[in-house]
């Protein structure tokens, strides 16, 4: 690190991760996916079964940053002002004032996003991507740093909204979680007996200046121009011949941009000071699968989103 004071911030990223670690059994990726999102502020989308620990990332998540936290459970009855907020009628002044929701906090975790109805999706979208919620002509800054966590389950399609692509585009990474094996499914059942019966560890506190400092030591780590080069071709190679004729839309220049974060956040995370084509193969599959469509022929063939990433991530020389 290139001072004391970044290896300092350094030092206290990585022990949230231990902490992370041993508080959410058999979820390394799935940590060091939000501590990506963290370290970039980025978006992110966790897809997963019920009983996945979805929720329990994000709270533990939110309870080791010394920033807000608010959860909101998406219903199809919710209003866009229940998620950003209203003009409220104070009859003592004859004014209205804005009453802010609960996405003026530092870490937001909207639960089940696809139960919310569209109008709700469109004002967060607005606040995801703008990092402010309009309401009547006034427009309204969110806290600095704003952070996402969306859930979603993928079982259940009665009374869901699935999220346009627009707003996937704008969501770092898109999670996808699976069921433990037996081993780790025993773990679990001992984490969740030992803490009914002793007195959970305190997190370590993360203060905002110091995640402040952090994505500045993140954006500060080396990418070369062979891995900006690697990264553009796994992009393009979406939009051409032979991945082409099974794509409708291709991944978009933000993909481009969301691989390159994500790939110096894993790289800071491992201690390094440069990203490597490991750390862009790791993540090229959250970062991209989400940002591009299938063809109706591909989608008949069996073939998936993430498929086509490995495929092209194995035709791909990295450097």
């Amino acid at each position: 690190m290139p001072d004391e004071n970044s290896q300092t911030r350094f030092e206290q990223i990585s022990e949230l991760k231990r902490w992370l670690q041993a508080g959410l059994i058999a979820s390394d990726s799935l940590i060091e996916r939000l501590l990506i999102g963290v370290l970039t502020g980025g978006h992110l989308l966790i897809e997963g079964a019920p009983g996945l620990a979805k929720t329990r990332a994000a709270k533990l998540l939110a309870s080791a940053i010394s920033g807000s936290f608010a959860r909101v459970q998406c219903t199809p009855d919710l209003l866009p002002s229940d998620l950003s907020g209203t003009d409220v009628f104070n009859p003592e002044t004859g004014k209205f004032s804005f009453a802010p929701g609960p996405v003026f906090h530092n870490l937001v975790l909207v639960d089940e996003i696809n139960r919310a109805p569209p109008k709700v999706q469109s004002a967060l979208l607005e606040a995801m991507a703008e990092i402010q919620v309009t309401s009547g002509a006034t427009t309204h800054p969110l806290p600095e740093p704003f952070f996402v966590v969306a859930t979603q389950n993928p079982i259940e399609h009665e009374g869901t909204f699935p999220l346009p692509e627009a707003q996937l585009d704008r969501f770092l990474m898109h999670i996808l979680l699976h069921l433990p094996g037996l081993e780790a499914e025993r773990q679990i059942l001992d984490l969740v007996e030992s803490e009914n019966n002793a007195t959970e560890a305190a997190p370590p506190v993360l203060s905002l200046e110091t995640l402040r400092g952090a994505r500045r030591d993140v954006a500060g780590v080396h990418l070369s121009a062979a891995l900006r080069d690697y990264i553009v071709r796994l992009v393009v190679a979406t939009r051409a011949p032979p991945f082409s004729d099974e794509i409708a839309h291709a991944v978009s220049p933000r993909g481009s941009l969301a691989l390159a974060a994500a790939a110096r956040a894993r790289a800071y995370l491992l201690g390094r000071d440069h990203a490597l084509p490991e750390d862009v193969e790791s993540a090229a599959a959250d970062a991209l699968a989400h940002r591009m469509v299938l063809s109706w022929a591909a989608t008949a063939e069996g073939r998936t989103a993430r498929g086509i990433v490995a495929d092209i991530l194995s035709r791909t020389d990295p450097l």
